[in-house]
């Protein structure tokens, strides 16, 4: 494919994800946001002392608000990202339960009065991924800017349920592959042959 038209194929690709993604069934969506918080806490413990970045759930993503709170209780600290500028990278400010906010893009918190952070690791939710730890998200480009503006780069693990598994995204030169992908069913670190499942926590 050439840009044009992988650039139009994304566009369907991510219409027929989202759609599936807010089609789950309500108890099905509560278990699996269940496993994925299991998982996250059992799996990557070196998150209990981290600086997270994490994203309010939209549009029927994966909630890390659990998780995040489990990490927080161990000395972790957290931060939302923040739309500051079109066609710019992310800033992230921190995040505690309580702190002033007031409504960003798509009305979703953004913190108010807190300081900037760069965060060590990342929980960032993908609208599909792919067999080769490669992430299609919702069009913009804010998380590639981000991503190729930090040094050394953070720990990246997409949040994501199985329905959002695709073969590729035909990735581009600008798509940057995550660290691990977390889904219900398990742990996957992102090798150079691919997904591989981590041994189960």
């Amino acid at each position: 494919m050439n840009p044009d038209e992988v650039r139009q194929w994304r566009k369907a690709e991510r219409a027929r994800l989202l759609a599936a993604r807010e089609s789950i069934a309500d108890d099905d969506r509560r278990e699996w946001n269940k496993a994925i918080t299991r998982l996250l806490i059992e799996g990557f413990g070196s998150l209990d002392h981290a600086l997270i970045g994490f994203c309010w759930p939209f549009k029927g993503e994966p909630d890390p608000r659990f998780a995040v709170r489990h990490f927080r209780d161990r000395g972790a600290r957290a931060a939302l990202p923040v739309v500051v500028e079109k066609r710019a990278p992310l800033e992230f400010r921190e995040w505690w339960p309580g702190v002033e906010t007031s409504r960003g893009v798509f009305d979703l918190p953004v913190p108010e009065g807190t300081g900037v952070v760069r965060p060590g690791a990342l929980l960032i939710p993908p609208v599909g991924f792919d067999a080769r730890g490669y992430r299609l998200g919702y069009g913009g480009g804010y998380f590639d800017r981000t991503l190729a503006s930090m040094t050394p780069q953070p720990l990246k693990i997409a949040l994501a349920f199985e329905i959002s598994r695709i073969p590729t995204i035909h990735p581009q030169p600008h798509d940057i592959a995550m660290d691990f992908v977390v889904t219900e069913r398990g742990i996957y670190r992102v090798t150079s042959e691919g997904l591989r499942p981590e041994a189960k926590p």
